[in-house]
């Protein structure tokens, strides 16, 4: 019986009948059994999804297989056919709300602010999870019609998450409230199928769901899932400069006492279990694991792989991207070149997305765009602001007098890397002009996402006075003062508008959006150029950006201003 009194998160790696394969011979059993190859399987298969905590991991294995359990970081328990499952005590823990069940067949990552996201808004009892990697960030998505023809085209910049029907087979994660962990279980057994517990909730009353989010899962049961966990594993502990390239560092970190000779070459992340032999003339390229109690043989090349246990590597051998578990392989069909597969090549497009976003342009610490310009549009703002609050009460009384609604309009917006605000305004319109433009598409006067018509009928008396004047947009100085918005830069532009141009989003959210810009003095508003200019002058901007460009621009936008209000009378 397995007792959950102190843990919230139970890994279950189950025995089924694997394929029989020469990519996949019980390999997830060969991964568990053998070391240091096991502790990198154990390791990830005991993070959390919720919580960085390892303790609260329980990973339960067949008790038939001879997995390595002398680890005390981990629990590791064995269980048979059958095991009951005490949820006992479980509500005591307050760390998350929360009991997971875990796949142990996979090793998932996946965007855990999306998934706190989604848990917090779904009103479910259990929530079944996949990690997809079609829902990762800077990914197109099509939509099509009726003889295959495109419909639409998005470009989602952010990870996102989907509803989806409920699985059949068991999903990489289950996420049960605790206080309903204990009924959701058959007598407390889990069962083998994941129907029989859909069954058992459903009959529970229990709320059920399934979605999916972002993120990668390795197949375990596959070379590529494996390989792909062991570089990840390996890269991780790269960056915290437990590795290096140097041979008493790999002895120091991972305790091995490897006979090495003085022409063995190590190049790369590279990790060796205990009692390895490596002999004369070898090369061993990272990332890669040799497994204890391993002979490597003279002038042997090993490239991107894992070695198992007791093993001897014959003299001469090369060996790119392979899992050697076997006890007498065919080494000369190991010896083939194995080119990387299609998943592979997906892994590695999908590993570059999650280490950083180098897209965006950057200006060094002390300059202008940096330094400078943060505390100057701080300071002209404070300044504004004291010099129109006068008037401030006059323009709410009538705004409030000239139609209904609120004062202010507040709109999502998306500034400097994407992150989202709420830009304000004095409202202009009519409440409710948002909903009515999708009606007034078809008279849309400019190209591109933006909307604009003469004589648009959702402006207010008022509010038309606001808009030729500019005194619609004082509030967005709020914006400024809080580090959302600046006095020069593009115009704020929401999700949907940034998506129709990937190079241009880049570049024009590489800094803050402004009240005002270069496109807005220099736009020529000739027909169906407009778009093509708002992309040309915001990319301008951020490429020769400096004070003398923001301060060319606010006497353009000044002497506009005083203009349209000499105007006005």
């Amino acid at each position: 019986m397995f007792n959950l009194n102190k843990s919230e998160h139970l890994v279950v790696i189950r025995q089924d009948e694997l394929s029989k394969t020469d990519d996949c011979v019980e390999l997830l059993r060969f991964a568990v059994s053998s070391e240091p190859v096991a502790g990198i399987v154990f390791d990830q298969l005991s993070r959390n999804p919720l919580l960085p905590d390892k303790t609260n991991t329980v990973i339960a294995v067949p008790a038939e297989w001879n997995a390595a359990s002398d680890r005390t970081a981990i629990n590791i328990k064995f269980y048979t056919a059958g095991e009951q499952v005490c949820f006992d005590g479980l509500k005591d823990i307050k760390q998350s709300p929360w009991f997971i069940i875990s796949n142990g067949q996979f090793a998932v990552k996946i965007n855990e602010e999306v998934l706190n996201k989604v848990l917090n808004s779904l009103p479910a009892d259990v929530i079944a999870v996949n990690a997809d990697y079609g829902l990762l960030a800077y990914r197109e998505k099509l939509r099509f019609i009726s003889d295959e023809w495109i419909a639409s085209c998005r470009r989602h910049y952010s990870d996102s998450a989907e509803p989806i029907p409920i699985p059949s087979d068991w999903p990489h994660h289950i996420f049960m409230k605790k206080a309903v962990a204990g009924t959701a279980l058959a007598n407390g057994v889990l069962p083998d199928r994941f129907t029989d517990f859909v069954d058992k909730c459903l009959s529970k009353s229990l709320k059920l769901c399934a979605i999916s989010i972002a993120g990668i899962a390795q197949d375990l049961k596959t070379k590529t899932g494996l390989l792909n966990l062991c570089r990840r594993h390996l890269d991780t502990l790269s960056e915290t400069g437990a590795l290096n390239n140097g041979q008493n560092m790999y002895k120091q970190v991972f305790g091995t006492d490897a006979k090495t000779s003085q022409k063995a070459r190590l190049v790369g992340k590279v990790l060796l279990g205990k009692n390895v032999q490596l002999g004369q003339d070898i090369v061993i390229v990272g990332p890669a694991v040799i497994c204890d109690n391993t002979k490597i043989g003279t002038a042997a090349v090993i490239n991107s792989s894992i070695i198992g246990p007791d093993l001897s590597v014959p003299a001469n051998q090369m060996l790119f991207n392979q899992v050697v578990q076997e006890k007498q392989p065919n080494w000369k069909n190991l010896a083939r070149y194995n080119k990387h597969s299609y998943e592979q090549k997906v892994f590695d497009v999908l590993e570059r997305r999650f280490k950083a976003d180098n897209e965006f342009k950057t200006w060094p610490v002390i300059s202008y765009a940096r330094l400078m310009k943060p505390i100057a549009d701080f300071i002209v703002s404070l300044i504004v602001l004291i010099l129109f609050a006068p008037i401030v009460p006059f323009i709410i009384l009538a705004i409030k007098i000239n139609s209904p609604g609120p004062v202010f309009f507040k709109d999502k917006r998306q500034g400097k890397r994407g992150k989202e605000f709420f830009c304000l305004k004095f409202r202009t319109m009519i409440v409710g002009a948002d909903k009515i433009q999708d009606k007034l598409r078809f008279v849309n006067q400019i190209d591109g996402p933006q909307f604009k018509m003469g004589d648009d009928p959702r402006i207010s008396t008022v509010g038309r006075f606001l808009r030729n004047t500019c005194i619609d947009e004082i509030p967005q100085f709020f914006n400024v003062l809080m580090g959302q918005m600046s006095i020069v830069g593009p115009r704020p532009s929401p999700e949907s508008e940034n998506t129709m141009c990937p190079s241009w989003r880049y570049a024009r959210l590489s800094v803050r959006p402004g009240i005002t810009g270069l496109w807005q003095v220099c736009r020529t508003r000739e027909p169906m150029k407009d778009f093509q200019e708002w992309i040309y002058y915001d990319t301008k901007y951020v490429q020769r950006l400096s004070l003398k460009t923001d301060l060319w621009v606010c006497w353009r936008t000044a002497r506009h201003m005083a203009i349209n209000f000499i105007k006005q009378f």
